[in-house]
């Protein structure tokens, strides 16, 4: 069994991802899942870098309410190509054309995480931008018929097999692209780490 960061507050993570979950598992974060459920929908007003760190606030911040002196972090995911959202696809169709529509190209990745606690709300949205090689019509079929595209923004997950064979460059963090960019969240949780707070007092 890995050991556990010890944290001055309990973790609330607002979100039921795999992917998430996972990555701040591996991390060395002793968690519990509570999602957040709030109205996703965009303002046009809103500039698209700015997007997910709004929404990822809204979700923290919701559940903020009814968890005082506890921790928690909330995050949204936007793909980006050709200045249009792609958000997840309704169904295999919509996913398919999602697929069709970032081959060939570079496109960007936006993941926003918001950390609600004892000490304010701090928000912060990061950008990677992902390069996909021509893709095959029968690798989109293959992979759209399993089923993991519908939910994912964008319709692919970087850790699955149309990313394994069909990003031929990533720029930036490939958590980033996974769902949450774990060295962004680590660092707005410093504060709240004991390890490094005991270490310091040692000195």
């Amino acid at each position: 069994m890995s050991s556990t960061l010890s944290l001055q507050y309990p973790l609330i993570l607002a979100s039921n991802s795999p992917r998430r979950k996972e990555i701040l598992t591996q991390a060395g974060f002793d968690f519990t899942v509570l999602p957040a459920d709030i109205d996703e929908s965009i303002d046009t007003s809103w500039l698209i870098g700015e997007v997910p760190g709004i929404l990822a606030e809204k979700k923290a911040m919701v559940l903020a309410e009814s968890c005082p002196n506890q921790l928690i972090l909330a995050a949204d995911t936007i793909v980006v190509v050709d200045n249009q959202i792609l958000n997840k696809p309704a169904n295999k169709q919509e996913a398919r054309e999602m697929l069709m529509q970032l081959s060939g190209k570079d496109h960007e990745v936006f993941t926003g995480i918001s950390l609600v606690g004892p000490q304010g709300v701090f928000t912060q949205v990061d950008r990677a931008v992902v390069t996909f090689r021509e893709l095959l019509d029968w690798e989109i079929d293959w992979y759209v018929k399993g089923g993991s595209s519908l939910d994912k923004a964008g319709a692919y997950g970087v850790q699955d097999f149309i990313g394994m064979v069909g990003i031929s460059r990533l720029e930036g963090s490939f958590y980033t692209v996974m769902g949450l960019p774990i060295h962004r969240v680590y660092q707005l949780m410093q504060p709240y780490i004991l390890e490094g707070r005991q270490s310091m007092l040692s000195f």
